[in-house]
């Protein structure tokens, strides 16, 4: 429950910040695209995020984002493998730098319609996720920018989908077992704009 008060809690001050004065502070809008798959001997996933940014300046862009995803394991006790789907939504805040660098929080909830810890029974459960996130981020030619960064979940719930793509484990000395997950991932985003950005245009129309 702390951890859904605080999503709520962002959630308001994000809204707030936004609505405030939000003619002359929001610079510009952007669409952006994450995708990222992982893969192992005992399962995997692969999805993507859809998000809608509000460029509040040069160093600065936050908006909701949406997530669809598809898991699938294959754990050496089961006769056999199973997959299923996850979907969901939330908010993200990322900060740039100097067009080099990026860093921020992605926090999303996901619908998960199984767990990796019990594969008895499919249910559905809503699954909470803190990235903490950051890398390289650059923008070609003013018609995309792309993120690539290390993403860590501060959560890492145990029903996590995402838990198939960590790609730091610590095995077992003596049977060579996985017994730990440390969480942290691999992403790619790419960023459009959508129109011209607000200083950029009256910077033309003064030039005029």
């Amino acid at each position: 429950m702390k951890l859904y008060s605080l999503l709520f809690a962002l959630t308001i001050f994000l809204s707030s910040t936004s609505k405030a004065d939000a003619q002359s502070s929001i610079e510009g809008y952007e669409i952006g695209f994450d995708g990222f798959f992982g893969a192992s001997n005992f399962g995997g996933s692969f999805g993507i995020g859809p998000k809608f940014g509000f460029v509040m300046n040069e160093n600065l862009v936050v908006g909701p984002s949406f997530r669809f995803q598809r898991s699938w394991s294959s754990p050496a006790y089961a006769q056999q493998g199973f997959s299923y789907n996850n979907y969901g939504g939330g908010f993200f805040v990322h900060g740039r730098y100097n067009n080099i660098v990026f860093g921020g929080v992605e926090a999303e909830v996901l619908y998960n319609q199984n767990t990796l810890i019990d594969t008895s029974a499919v249910f559905k459960k809503a699954v909470p996720t803190v990235f903490i996130c950051a890398g390289f981020s650059r923008e070609f030619a003013e018609i995309v920018r792309i993120n690539a960064g290390i993403y860590y979940d501060v959560v890492n719930s145990v029903n996590s989908p995402y838990r198939n793509s960590y790609f730091l484990t610590v095995k077992d000395a003596a049977t060579g077992q996985v017994v730990r997950r440390i969480p942290l991932m691999y992403r790619i985003s790419f960023f459009f704009p959508l129109g011209k950005k607000k200083k950029k245009a009256e910077e033309e129309v003064e030039s005029d």
